[in-house]
């Protein structure tokens, strides 16, 4: 039986060459707005990395009043924002390179919006010695680290050296004579709960081994959050961001009341890591397109390339998965292959032939746009958009 999706994207697409890159704009939007109400119209900046596109990004924050800046990931990828008419940026990560540090606060000095990310004395130090050549109050957001450790097991990331709120004060106490600095904010990213799914197929007792620990996290961390922001407070710090969370965590980061903005990145396009949590589920927006170009047997097919594979922890979840048409497998001994994929096509509903696409789905969002200089959006069966990735631009940030 045929599907028509599959075959409403191969018709669409006939002119494209592949590999190729694909957005389905339908699907994106729908995305966009069960972001928002997830949010329930709260504020939300947008985690660049997860998108990789000017275009896209700058969409975003002009059609929909929610959006309310970027979470960058690199100093020049900031920069490159800022020239492209992008504004109200906080840096996702701290920076280190003096030079980078230094073009922005030229930056800031001329009144572009930029937050630096810090989370010890070193990053601030650099920071204070930058800013004062441009007479200037660098504004800094501080990292709070929202892992959570249980007996025998760490859950979350290796991030902040702020641990908490014994952490942040001795932080503060540091900082008093750095006349350059202006604390504005602080961020916790809670990565064992945005981004670790809860609800993978076959995992029964796995999955509930997980829902308890996010549970008892979430409770932890927003105490931590709570006692941090109380103490910055009451120490006269007029906090402007206090940031949090990430497309997997919408609801639990806004149950905290003081939580002024949430960064959502991966949802938009919906990599195929988020289709395993109970409490949402987006639409399969961004794909990319392969050629079928041999059939080494009446049960495979095979294409050209494929082998875009996620980082993080080496496991078959990081890797890319078919999309369409329904039914296909990926061969367990080959996996998405460097210069060609294999799929066993005896359960495909469709009759594929050599020059057909199959379209794959990426484990992460962003990611995979450092594989293409463009997107093609899929306005509607007439109208294809294409828009440069970062890479288009002739850009590389990481």
């Amino acid at each position: 039986m045929s599907n028509p999706l599959y075959n409403r994207y191969k018709n669409a697409t006939l002119g494209l060459e592949m590999p190729f890159l694909l957005l389905d704009k339908l699907l994106f939007d729908k995305n966009i707005e069960a972001i928002i109400h997830r949010a329930k119209g709260r504020p939300i900046r947008i985690a660049s990395k997860s998108i990789r596109c000017n275009a896209l990004i700058k969409s975003l924050l002009d059609q929909h009043k929610e959006f309310i800046g970027v979470m960058s990931y690199s100093a020049l990828e900031t920069l490159f924002l800022l020239e492209n008419e992008i504004d109200n940026i906080l840096l996702g990560y701290p920076i280190t390179n003096k030079e980078h540090i230094k073009l922005l606060c030229n930056k800031i000095a001329r009144g572009a919006r930029i937050t630096f990310m810090v989370d010890c004395i070193e990053h601030i130090r650099l920071i204070q010695e930058q800013a004062k050549l441009y007479d200037i109050k660098a504004p800094i957001c501080i990292d709070i680290d929202m892992s959570s450790k249980f007996p025998f097991i760490y859950f979350g990331v290796y991030r902040s050296s702020v641990k908490g709120v014994d952490d942040l004060k001795h932080l503060i106490n540091q900082i008093s004579n750095f006349d350059n600095i202006s604390i504005e904010g602080i961020m916790g990213y809670e990565a064992q709960i945005a981004g670790l799914g809860d609800n993978i197929a076959g995992a029964g007792l796995m999955n509930s081994i997980i829902r308890f620990l996010k549970k008892k996290s979430i409770k932890e961390i927003a105490q931590r959050r709570k006692a941090c922001i109380d103490f910055l407070q009451a120490k006269g710090f007029e906090l402007k961001i206090i940031n949090g969370g990430g497309t997997g965590s919408i609801e639990s980061t806004f149950d905290e009341s003081y939580i002024n903005e949430i960064t959502v990145g991966s949802g938009f396009f919906s990599s195929h890591l988020f289709d395993n949590y109970k409490n949402f589920k987006h639409e399969s927006a961004l794909m990319y397109a392969i050629e079928c170009t041999r059939k080494p047997t009446d049960n495979i097919i095979t294409c050209t390339g494929g082998g875009y594979v996620a980082s993080g922890a080496v496991g078959l979840n990081k890797q890319a998965i078919p999309h369409l048409p329904q039914g296909l497998t990926l061969l367990k001994d080959e996996g998405t292959g460097e210069v060609q994929t294999p799929f066993d096509i005896s359960e495909c509903v469709e009759n594929l032939q050599l020059g057909d696409p199959i379209f794959m789905r990426h484990s992460k969002a962003g990611e995979v746009c450092e594989r293409f200089n463009k997107i093609h959006i899929l306005v509607d069966e007439k109208n294809i958009l294409s828009v440069n990735t970062y890479r288009g631009n002739g850009k590389c940030f990481m």
